[in-house]
């Protein structure tokens, strides 16, 4: 890491970087007929918006901080690699799979990392907490179930709505649902916050 850069980003400026690309990505199929494509076609607009998108937003994260948290390395990895494909081969099935794998691989991840008694959601969290082994196993399973849930709730969405509708849904659905569901830990997370050992008082 640069040691002259900054730890962390600006709060502002990660909320700009993760839904920048998502914003794109609603516009472009909301809008892609603006720019020439044929309504079936506006899916592929967005996702090529969706793509490059995402790859600047890695770009400038890694320029600004001179590293990459895990979360959106792996999502936005996936992003290249399934936008990539969808575009490629012209089938949209690829980028509606994407939140199913993501998810589930997040979720997997944490597993594991219960199984080996490993804190993997702090380093996921950026070691923004501060919580006992009993709070980390907790709150990891929870979050662990909640991916899931939004993985196999991703694929009821878009196997049984329109392409219009799935979109709004990983736009405006995804992020909130996200956002409540991590409101919703606070009680959990002061129940179990690590207690710091008071300084020992310097001698006059």
């Amino acid at each position: 890491m640069d040691e002259t850069g900054p730890s962390r980003l600006n709060p502002v400026v990660k909320l700009a970087l993760e839904l920048g690309p998502l914003v794109l990505f609603f516009f472009g199929n909301a809008y892609g007929d603006r720019l020439g494509f044929a309504e079936s076609q506006r899916i592929f607009a967005a996702t090529g918006l969706f793509v490059v998108a995402t790859a600047v937003a890695l770009a400038v994260h890694f320029w600004l901080v001179r590293r990459l948290p895990v979360m959106p390395l792996v999502s936005g990895v996936v992003v290249l690699v399934f936008g990539g494909l969808t575009l490629l081969l012209q089938d949209e099935l690829f980028i509606k799979l994407k939140p199913t794998i993501v998810n589930t691989m997040f979720g997997l991840i944490l597993l594991a990392g219960l199984y080996w008694r490993k804190p993997i959601l702090a380093v996921v969290l950026d070691s923004m907490l501060d919580l006992t082994e009993e709070g980390w196993r907790k709150l990891t399973l929870r979050w662990a179930l909640f991916f899931f849930a939004l993985a196999m709730l991703n694929e009821v969405v878009w196997r049984t709505q329109t392409t219009d509708f799935w979109v709004k849904f990983k736009v405006f659905g995804i992020m909130p649902l996200t956002v409540l569901f991590a409101l919703a830990q606070t009680p959990l997370i002061i129940r179990h916050e690590a207690k710091r050992e008071p300084a020992p008082a310097s001698s006059p």
